[in-house]
């Protein structure tokens, strides 16, 4: 990790068939299958992205094969029956295009796919050209990280950088991506903070946070902190 997130660039597929605004259904059609994928962005003469045409965009034309729905129907199912008669890509496409930035944090490519009920994002950089294309699958690689790597990674980026490298009694356990911290801190106003810097490690699951504050001594009354050791004389 080294204290930076995990972006949508690392883990998006950069081999990506795009198609023109001008190829047809038929070819649409052929290279989904072959690609093995379930949507596409478009491209203008430029290069630039300017829309995606998906499955959905497609099945109109199977689901209205068999004869013009009554007039109440055309009403609710006008894009439908657009879609239906359109045979080029442009025709089909749905615009504009929902994109992400390469550096976009996965949170938020998943927060744009839900919101905007997609599952494939066509990546595109400051000048609108096509980076790549990432998808739900692709976001979900995160959690294949091996415990021992996301333990080395809380490690370094909360018990050290919060607490020091002195604070040893701090323990770090990742079970199935579930992150586990234990000890005793001096400072237990750190502990939701710690708690959340874990949850924001690449490929962690949960966090259970049992950390706690430093043993009082028997004699300390309440409220009062343990007496400090004598300096040497």
């Amino acid at each position: 990790m080294n204290g930076t997130p995990t972006v949508v660039n690392d883990v998006m597929t950069c081999r990506v068939v795009a198609l023109r605004t001008g190829a047809g259904f038929k070819e649409i059609a052929q290279a989904m299958r072959e690609w093995q994928v379930s949507a596409l962005p478009v491209l203008d003469a430029d290069g630039l992205v300017v829309g995606v045409v998906s499955e959905a965009d497609l099945l109109p034309k199977e689901e209205y094969r068999e004869g013009d729905p009554d007039r109440s129907a055309q009403l609710r199912h006008l894009a439908g029956l657009r879609k239906a008669d359109a045979v080029t890509a442009a025709e089909l496409m749905t615009a504009p295009a929902v994109t992400v930035a390469p550096g976009a944090t996965l949170a938020h490519a998943a927060r744009v796919m839900a919101r905007r009920g997609v599952k494939h994002l066509p990546v595109v950089g400051p000048d609108g050209t096509l980076r790549g294309v990432v998808s739900r699958s692709d976001l979900l690689k995160v959690f294949l990280r091996a415990d021992e790597d996301i333990a080395e990674d809380v490690a370094r980026e909360v018990v050290v950088r919060l607490f020091g490298t002195r604070e040893a009694p701090v323990r770090v356990e990742v079970r199935d991506g579930v992150v586990t911290l234990t000890g005793r801190v001096h400072d237990t106003a750190l502990v939701p903070l710690a708690t959340l810097l874990a949850r924001s490690v690449p490929g962690v699951v949960d966090v259970r946070c049992a950390l706690t504050g430093p043993r009082r001594h028997p004699h300390a009354g309440p409220g009062l902190p343990e007496p400090r050791p004598a300096a040497p004389a």
